[in-house]
């Protein structure tokens, strides 16, 4: 027995309840499936003193406002109380715990299994999040079984290491973090290209001027429909952003040590790119994640992986469409403030359809109170 609805949201993390608030103001029918028992469950599966790295006055999705210091960058557990809240908010029907292993079509409508539940639809879109796989390269099962590898996403705190040094493999927002949490506690080496940085501090006073102008260009400046965002678009998807709170000169006064490039094993050791090895107990590889869609039965995928899309919309399977990719339009894309101009795109297009001649008129949904 299956339930049908007009559109399935999956993915109940910031980019499948941005695209819920702007179905809803469309009065679109739509469910968003949700894998974690509660909404926000995701953010509190991540290291245990995350911050985000952005001020909360660009934390909130569409149609709502942060619920703290505008300047002030909230934690895990406060941005993850905020999703639970805009669930609430919005009204929105998350349907909880229901993990989808599969996703088809059967010449009708598209058709999706999660475990014993089945779910057909006319439009699918897929929220899912784009940091479910981590990028560990090959040459890790080539290290000494003696040393303790985690990666950014199974990390949580300096208990789960062995004693002992630690390398950090990946110089972007993730990565600066843990090794300055980390430089406290034990020799800490962070590895990897430097990515760039906002060189001022984004909260403080008298730079808040120019932190609005940066916040502006990612997303209004550096986009696919700029010549300068087409240039950059490459070089994010291949490296990371910009640090934007941790600073290079914090981990220089925290007593993290910049290594070259980790480019392979020498003796089961981590070998630098200037021909070193290191002597340490533990590799956290924060050196990015690649989407986790092999549970899609369709033909949108490309050799990479990644789903053939522009912005958003699949090149090559009507009604089915992508939320939250890095770069997707703009560098803020996959940031919680550059989300909901992506979901407002997508909710367009949905409307747009089933406002043509021979579209299916299913009955509506209420929109946000």
């Amino acid at each position: 027995m299956s339930e049908h609805f007009n559109t399935v949201v999956i993915g109940g993390g910031q980019a499948g309840l941005a695209m819920g608030y702007h179905l809803a103001r469309l009065n679109r029918p739509f469910v968003i499936l949700d894998e974690n028992a509660a909404s926000g469950d995701s953010w509190r599966a991540r290291w245990d003193s995350l911050r985000l790295f952005t001020p909360a006055r660009y934390d909130a999705l569409p149609g709502s406002r942060f619920p703290a210091p505008q300047w002030s960058f909230p934690s895990r557990e406060e941005f993850a109380d905020y999703l639970a809240s805009y669930v609430e908010e919005f009204g929105l029907p998350v349907r909880p715990s229901v993990r989808v292993t599969s996703l088809r079509h059967n010449s009708r409508a598209f058709v999706i299994d999660a475990g014993g539940r089945r779910f057909e639809a006319d439009n699918v879109v897929v929220a899912s999040g784009w940091d479910r796989k981590p990028r560990v390269p090959g040459f890790a099962g080539q290290l000494s079984p003696a040393i303790r590898q985690l990666t950014a996403g199974s990390y949580r705190s300096s208990r789960d290491l062995a004693p002992g040094p630690v390398l950090v493999v990946g110089a972007g927002n993730s990565g600066a973090d843990i090794a300055l949490e980390l430089a406290s506690t034990r020799t800490t080496y962070l590895s990897g290209r430097h990515p760039g940085e906002i060189p001022w501090r984004v909260d403080a006073v008298a730079a808040r001027p120019l932190t609005l102008a940066v916040f502006f260009a990612f997303s209004h400046i550096l986009t696919l429909g700029t010549p300068a965002g087409r240039r950059a678009r490459p070089r994010v998807l291949s490296h990371s952003g910009p640090l934007v709170r941790v600073k290079n000169r914090d981990l220089v006064r925290a007593g993290v040590v910049r290594v070259p490039r980790t480019e392979g094993t020498k003796a089961g050791l981590p070998l630098l790119a200037d021909g070193r090895t290191l002597e340490v107990a533990n590799v956290i590889w924060c050196t990015g994640f690649t989407p986790d869609l092999g549970w899609i039965d369709l033909p949108v995928l490309g050799a990479d992986g990644r789903p053939d899309q522009d912005r958003g919309v699949a090149t090559t399977q009507p009604g089915l469409y992508f939320l939250g990719a890095t770069f997707q339009h703009s560098l803020a894309s996959s940031m919680v403030h550059g989300v909901g101009r992506d979901a407002e795109f997508i909710a367009g297009r949905i409307a747009a359809a089933a406002a043509a001649p021979d579209a299916v008129r299913p009955e509506g949904s209420a929109a946000p109170r």
